[in-house]
């Protein structure tokens, strides 16, 4: 496990970045490999909010926790400077995105948390991470606004393949459950298995259980707003996106976007992989065409491999 603390030197770099850079309004330039397409925050309805999902791509600290991080191994170990110019990175794409909950992937610590926090100052009071708790582990969490009401987590759930062995998430399932001036919202981020070295039966359970959880919260609370986002790792007519799909309980907000879902590039053929979806039996409804891809998926998005997924919901 991370201490959720900088050391020094990382401090000290985060404290001059923040003194020497605005961080309200700002959009990602194309000197840092990010957005080709930028939300306009005067497009949101009234009585509306907008949710986003953004893997962040592989953002570590500095500290070598598996013991391995040079060459090809997986961790990488930044220096202060380097972490510092990576948090400011995708500070300045988490405020490009203009969202009210933003469900992040692959954020390594506490203190890669901390430090988006430290450089995003008041714009978002509510910081969770999902952490899985193995050294190096690239985690989830979710940044939001309104206010904290309650905090579960799924990682230890026992999940079952398709042929009968057991598993479990790759990374938490994490719940947020957060109060939008008298509107309860709830906010699931995941991050299923990858296909390298594919273990595809381990993320269609994912997704099963996900659907499970999912769908039981949206019925049992009807007068809240609840919303899945996440790098999935899977495409529209895939087993796992179709479990998710199953029943018609959770609506996939950018089916109506056909191709233009498309998030990221892999040998050449665009793939939607990162998705929001919405509980039909919860409260708010999917605005019609708002969800849009930020960045361009050949390229990234503010630093990562990834473009970003944004939509927005009308409340009740």
């Amino acid at each position: 496990m991370k201490t959720p603390t900088f050391h020094a030197l990382e401090l000290a770099a985060l404290c001059a970045l923040a003194c020497s850079s605005s961080t309200t309004g700002t959009v990602p330039s194309q000197d840092a490999g990010v957005a080709t397409v930028v939300p306009d925050a005067g497009m949101v309805p009234p009585g509306a909010l907008t949710f986003a999902t953004f893997n962040t791509a592989r953002f570590f600290d500095t500290v070598c926790d598996s013991g391995n991080c040079l060459g090809s191994a997986f961790e990488d170990q930044l220096s202060p400077s380097g972490f510092a110019q990576k948090a400011a990175v995708l500070r300045d794409g988490i405020l490009g995105l203009q969202a009210d909950v933003v469900m992040l992937q692959e954020v390594e610590s506490q203190a890669c948390l901390d430090a988006l926090v430290t450089l995003l100052e008041d714009a978002y009071p509510v910081a969770i991470l999902g952490e899985y708790g193995t050294a190096a582990s690239l985690d989830v969490a979710i940044l939001a606004k309104g206010r904290l009401l309650e905090v579960q987590h799924h990682l230890n759930i026992p999940l079952r393949r398709p042929d009968g062995t057991s598993t479990r998430f790759s990374r938490d399932l994490l719940e947020v459950h957060l109060d939008f001036g008298g509107q309860r919202v709830i906010a699931f981020a995941a991050h299923f298995r990858s296909q390298f070295n594919d273990d595809p039966g381990r993320r269609l359970a994912e997704a099963q259980m996900a659907h499970t959880i999912i769908t039981a919260r949206a019925s049992g609370f009807p007068d809240a707003v609840v919303v899945l986002g996440g790098d999935l790792n899977d495409t529209p007519g895939s087993p796992p996106i179709n479990a998710l799909d199953a029943g018609g309980a959770l609506q996939r907000v950018a089916a109506d976007r056909g191709a233009a879902a498309g998030t990221y590039v892999y040998n050449g053929s665009l793939q939607a992989i990162d998705h929001i979806y919405l509980g039909r039996d919860s409260a708010g409804s999917y605005i019609p065409g708002s969800a849009q891809v930020v960045g361009d998926p050949a390229s990234g998005y503010s630093s990562s491999d990834h473009a970003a997924l944004r939509a927005q919901v009308s409340l009740p």
